[in-house]
């Protein structure tokens, strides 16, 4: 356990001051202040819609979410798996990283749990800002009713199954960055990936959950509908998509952790 610490501390020290850290903080606070801002200079015209405040609510959240959940996360998985792992190639340090006194699996262990910590960064401050902007929003605006429901139930849940739902897309492109060092070949495969999977996710095809990339495309159509907006309580956290997601970070974790004490003796 303290190999593990030690490790994680050394992952937080090397990456603190890298795009990929600071990316996990800047995006939900960019997203969501455009939102925001969107919500607040068309205040008139959505009054006039005559929203009750779930539906308020609602209509803010989705508009974060579609754009985070299905675009935004990926990218930012794809990117920051390249990234925690880049520090070791760009150095030449794997053989360094794995001659010190740590145990071999603990010093994998920390960097994909370091990602997985970044992750659930990006995603809280997503969760906890949308909260937070919506309740300044009717500061500012006081005939907006978001002051009248609480989407915390909603928001919980739908953070915590995109969270889930990322954790196969993690585990690919963390392998992929440590058997490779340069940009293009992770950063490509990435990309083409998670176009297949917000067309496949999208279109609804049956086999779409075998697919990694598609799951958080999986997880919003899902929990979408007008019975689980309207009582959170109807929402599964754990369905097809989520199993199939944790299967692969599982799976991949095992493979990573080959692949790379094999690194660490060329």
């Amino acid at each position: 356990m303290r190999s593990f610490y030690i490790s994680l501390v050394s992952e937080f020290y090397k990456s603190r001051k890298t795009l990929a850290f600071w990316a996990a903080i800047i995006l939900p606070l960019v997203v969501c202040g455009l939102v925001s801002f969107g919500f607040y200079t068309n205040a008139d015209k959505i009054l006039n819609l005559n929203y009750p405040p779930m539906m308020l609510w609602l209509r803010y959240i989705g508009a974060a979410l579609g754009v985070m959940g299905i675009l935004i996360l990926p990218f930012y998985v794809i990117f920051m798996a390249f990234s925690v792992n880049n520090i070791e190639h760009k150095n030449d340090t794997w053989k360094t990283l794995f001659a010190q006194p740590l145990n071999k699996l603990s010093i994998y262990a920390a960097k994909y749990f370091y990602a997985v910590i970044l992750v659930v960064i990006c995603l809280f401050l997503f969760g906890v800002l949308s909260f937070a902007f919506g309740h300044l929003l009717q500061a500012l605006v006081p005939r907006y009713n978001f002051n009248q429901y609480d989407p915390s139930p909603l928001l919980i849940k739908f953070y915590i199954k995109l969270f889930l739902s990322s954790l196969g897309i993690l585990s690919i492109q963390f392998i992929l960055s440590l058997l490779w060092g340069d940009f293009l070949k992770p950063m490509g495969i990435g990309f083409v990936g998670t176009i297949m999977g917000i067309i496949t996710g999208n279109l609804g095809w049956k086999y779409a959950y075998l697919i990694p990339y598609s799951h958080p495309s999986l997880v919003l159509s899902s929990s979408s509908s007008a019975k689980n907006l309207s009582n959170p309580a109807n929402i599964e956290i754990f369905n097809q998509a989520i199993y199939t997601s944790l299967i692969y970070a599982v799976a991949l974790f095992v493979i990573g952790y080959f692949i790379v004490t094999k690194k660490s003796i060329k």
